[in-house]
């Protein structure tokens, strides 16, 4: 009998789908998957796709962005409680009231936001194109929602531009503390601290290397280092050890671990690819209306 795996790929090439994976999923579905890849990489990678299916084993807001911008083809989420509570910590009200009392700012929305939010801001970004995102705009004020650790940390690098940062957060960033920080370079002096901006501004402090999954995944591999402290979730960890066992690589904190990312198994994939369920439907409305900012995010690049 096929292995639960065989079986996956089999269906992927008979329905010509293409799995999405995020490097925070567990080590086996970024096996399996087609592309693996930050939130950028996967709405970009997702909108160049000549897949008819496509299968995002991430959370709700990936699984929405690709069905954005993919209105034609089908896109499954393989488990549909997989959220993203700084996602759900802003609401179109939350926006709406900020660009009433700031009508003259560009809206600025991080990827990891749902649709609604999306249809209701100027432009998205992602991690790695926050900066790049907040230098293209020509207002000089910048709302920033959800996350303030990335918004602070994009303010630092534009210092031009007045931020008014919602206060957002990722649990699983935020929750990392200097204390954490200094340990780890305590217990590894000779490995680079590499760490994600959804952590504190205390935490960043200590890094060699502030960047999204991608730029920590790409300067850990092409770095002349041979350790490495990795600072963000523990998924990208667990890759970068399977991919290069030549190189030491640490967890900044042992539950650098995000549950709603771990949720997916391969037997979800399965189910989902088998029976094409927990596909992602989305009005003409909704999907124009958050649209926009998207298109405009992977425009710029």
């Amino acid at each position: 009998m096929n292995t639960i795996k065989e079986q996956i790929l089999k269906l992927k090439s008979d329905k010509n789908a293409v799995i999405l994976a995020h490097f925070y999923q567990t080590m086996d579905i970024q096996e399996i998957a087609d592309i693996v890849g930050d939130s950028f990489e996967l709405a970009k990678r997702a909108k160049a796709s000549d897949a008819d299916i496509l299968i995002v084993c991430g959370v709700r807001f990936m699984a929405e962005s690709a069905k954005i911008l993919n209105p034609d083809k089908k896109v499954l989420l393989p488990v549909l409680d997989a959220g993203c509570p700084m996602a759900d910590m802003v609401t179109p009200e939350d926006v709406r009231a900020l660009r009433a009392e700031y009508p003259e700012a560009a809206v600025v929305c991080y990827i990891n936001s749902s649709a609604a939010v999306k249809a209701e801001c100027d432009i998205c970004c992602t991690s790695s194109s926050a900066e790049r995102i907040v230098r293209s705009l020509s207002q000089k004020q910048i709302i920033f929602v959800p996350d303030q650790n990335l918004g602070a940390y994009t303010a630092s690098k534009v210092p031009e531009k007045e931020f008014i940062l919602f206060k957002g957060f990722c649990p699983v960033h935020h929750r990392i503390e200097a204390d954490d920080a200094i340990k780890a370079k305590a217990a590894n002096p000779e490995a680079e601290l590499l760490v994600h901006p959804e952590c504190t501004p205390e935490v960043l402090k200590y890094a060699d290397l502030i960047g999204s999954t991608s730029q920590i995944l790409d300067h850990a591999i092409k770095s002349e280092s041979k350790a490495f402290i990795i600072g963000t979730e523990n998924g990208v960890t667990e890759r970068l050890q399977a991919l290069y066992p030549d190189k030491a690589f640490y967890p900044l904190a042992s539950e650098f671990i995000c549950p709603d990312m771990k949720k997916t198994a391969l037997s979800d994939v399965l189910r989902s690819l088998e029976n094409e369920t927990n596909e992602i439907i989305m009005t003409a409305e909704e999907i124009a209306g958050a649209g926009k900012s998207l298109e405009r995010m992977v425009a710029v690049g």
